[in-house]
């Protein structure tokens, strides 16, 4: 029977908040990176382990944007033995700022956090003083017969059956401010579905739940999207920001008349291979705060094409005056972004 490889113990400290991970002796600092990741909320690139032992001179000079003499900044390529790292050896993780997944990092004191925690305590506040809602029969008819199902501040941990039972005369949906931690296959069912209303009246598809926090683990968010979201044919405008998705599927080619995506703060590394040979009439992506930089986006199969339409947008609103700032978004983070 083979024996499982060696492991060592680090104490990674992060604002104040002590992590202990245990690793395979053999790993390397991008190994450590990606086990951080969903402890806390900071993307690969957004990462910087500094052994613990590093003099304070050095770390002042790294903190300062100078170069740091190899050894003391972990390095993502180089295995931790390497580095010195051994058993019980204690490292700190220094964050860039933005470039977080969710809410934004997961910290013993931050705004984010607290904020975070005091609307999941009130969701379950509410939760004790009523019960869950039900639908009835008459609301149901009501959505058919408008198309519109409003289940916001609903305490919902999942979406009704009578929602799907709507099927394609459900054209907007709104289920946010709930506790919902996933989208269900059956989503596939609304054939008409376009958007989600939004409170200032923009439309969006926006699934938008709570975070719930137990000692610092993350739950509550959602991390995978289903396949038949491909079959929802009528969306023009999806919106997945400061979620847990670290891909999304290749179904999404198959959302031909999708014009929006927003993608922010997220801990995606690359895009469906379909969705610029195929989503032809995409005209805007954001991608700011995720693992894609521009010149990952750039590499993407029918980005000349995506590039060109969108390109031909902002200098349509240039010329009108209208709905812009005069700069024009990339959608995404330089290579050699860090703050």
């Amino acid at each position: 029977m083979e024996s499982s490889p060696p492991t060592i113990t680090i104490q990674v400290k992060f604002t104040g908040r002590p992590i202990s991970m245990e690793v395979p002796a053999a790993a390397t600092t991008a190994e450590l990176k990606r086990l951080l990741q969903p402890l806390t909320n900071v993307l690969l690139r957004g990462q910087r382990l500094v052994c613990k032992g590093t003099d304070p001179q050095t770390l002042i000079t790294y903190l300062l944007g100078a170069p740091i003499i190899s050894g003391k900044v972990l390095q993502d390529a180089a295995s931790l033995s390497s580095m010195q790292v051994v058993d019980r050896s204690k490292v700190m993780l220094i964050a860039s700022q933005g470039l977080h997944q969710g809410d934004g990092p997961i910290t013993k004191n931050s705004s984010s956090s607290a904020t975070s925690v005091a609307r999941t305590s009130n969701v379950k506040e509410r939760q004790t003083q009523k019960p869950e809602a039900v639908v009835g029969k008459s609301r149901a008819e009501r959505w058919k017969l408008t198309g519109v199902v409003a289940l916001h501040d609903c305490d919902l941990k999942a979406v009704p059956e009578e929602v799907w039972d709507c099927g394609p005369s459900v054209r907007i949906l709104d289920a946010s401010n709930n506790c919902i931690k996933e989208i269900p296959h059956k989503i596939s069912a609304l054939k008409s579905l376009n958007c989600c209303f939004d409170l200032a009246t923009e439309l969006k598809l926006k699934f938008m739940v709570n975070v719930t926090f137990d000692s610092f683990s993350l739950v509550g968010r959602i991390a995978t999207l289903p396949l038949s979201i491909g079959d929802c044919e009528s969306l023009t405008e999806v919106d997945f920001s400061a979620n847990l998705l670290t891909e999304l599927p290749e179904a999404f080619g198959k959302l031909y008349n999708l014009k929006v995506l927003h993608l922010r703060n997220n801990g995606l590394t690359s895009l469906p291979s379909t969705l610029f040979k195929k989503c032809m009439q995409l005209i805007t992506l954001d991608l700011h705060g995720t693992e894609i930089t521009n010149d990952i986006l750039r590499q993407v199969e029918g980005w000349e094409e995506f590039d060109e339409r969108r390109q031909q947008k902002h200098q349509k609103q240039l010329d009108f005056r209208v709905g812009s700032s005069g700069v024009f978004d990339e959608g995404a983070d330089d290579d050699n972004r860090r703050r």
